[in-house]
């Protein structure tokens, strides 16, 4: 029974890499104008990719930021502070490339042609897209909201280039937020 008991437990309060379910300091807050996204981050998956992301949302780097390509069907993207998808906070990282899918609300960063280009830009999948899989590192899923994610405003056929964009209201680390 105590075995049991454990293993029960488990599942109910850890997710996939041994982080907590509901840990607040490797949880995000992503307000859009039509709701709340919430991302769980993985740390085990992308430590300095997460440890980069934080530090950003703590700054409020992300707040007001557009999605500035967004593709129906394939993923909404984000994180330039110039708008054009040429920008960012100026630190690239080293990529942290796993062998986690790119699933619906899989969270990972844009990069250039060069893997270790990733650097603030990041982008929320809309489905299954195998082709990123290895490609991309994959920082987070989002756990909640995904409805509102997929009622951001989709760009140009073929660009994703977005005129009038949605943006980000603000963005938080859950452990910030007060209650």
């Amino acid at each position: 029974m105590r075995i049991f008991t454990s293993a029960l437990l488990s599942l109910l309060f850890f997710m996939p890499g041994g982080a907590q379910a509901g840990d607040p300091e490797n949880t995000l807050y992503l307000d859009l104008k039509k709701g709340r996204v919430v991302i769980e981050m993985r740390p085990d998956l992308a430590p300095n990719h997460v440890a980069r992301i934080k530090a950003l949302v703590r700054q409020g780097f992300y707040d007001g930021i557009v999605f500035h390509r967004v593709i129906g069907g394939f993923m909404a993207q984000t994180g330039d502070p110039t708008g054009t998808g040429r920008g960012g906070s100026g630190v690239n990282l080293k990529a942290e490339f796993s062998n986690e899918p790119h699933v619906r609300g899989t969270v990972s960063m844009a990069r250039s042609s060069d893997p270790d280009s990733g650097d603030s830009q990041f982008f929320i999948v809309f489905a299954r897209t195998r082709h990123l899989d290895g490609q991309y590192t994959v920082w987070g899923k989002v756990t909640k909201g995904m409805k509102y994610v997929g009622r951001i405003k989709r760009g140009a056929p073929g660009s994703g280039t977005v005129a009038n964009p949605d943006k980000i209201v603000r963005m938080q680390v859950a452990a910030d937020v007060k209650k």
